[in-house]
């Protein structure tokens, strides 16, 4: 088993957007980006990606300069290519293209020592679905209370 350990979770991913399919890819990056995700310094909340002539990037993710690089510094939000293959781009191409439809990163994460990326397939959610969401989180929590306080009392 693969040993995974997550760097930058994309929490705003799941309750903006109704997380449909996902797939693994890997991210091409400079050393200095790798050295600022081993001290934990990424952020990935209004990230997305693209597809871009057969390759998919993604835009918008933030990782901090590395405290200790010199010149050769990366730039923060400089789109990064994410290594698929070609019937993975073809099939992320495809749902892309569908309307109200968005490639959003979910987790940064390494994996045997490789840096990963979790990508979700997402349609975005109304202000309504977000309320029905929060309403059920609260009916369940109510729920777990009471079967808690009946085993106290028994």
């Amino acid at each position: 088993m693969a040993k995974e350990k997550t760097i930058a979770p994309n929490k705003t991913a799941r309750v903006n957007y109704e997380i449909g399919d996902t797939c693994e890819a890997g991210i091409v990056l400079t050393g200095t980006e790798v050295k600022s995700l081993r001290a934990g310094r990424a952020n990935l909340k209004d990230s997305y990606a693209v597809v871009n002539n057969g390759e998919v990037y993604l835009r918008e993710m933030h990782i901090s300069p590395y405290d200790y690089g010199n010149r050769a510094n990366h730039d923060p939000l400089r789109p990064r290519k994410l290594l698929l293959h070609k019937r993975e781009i073809k099939k992320l191409y495809g749902k892309s293209r569908e309307k109200g439809l968005a490639l959003i990163p979910l987790k940064l994460y390494f994996k045997n020592g490789k840096v990963k990326v979790e990508i979700g397939i997402g349609k975005g959610k109304k202000l309504h679905d977000r309320r029905q969401d929060i309403k059920q989180r609260e009916e369940r929590r109510e729920i777990a209370r009471e079967f808690k306080s009946k085993r106290i009392k028994v």
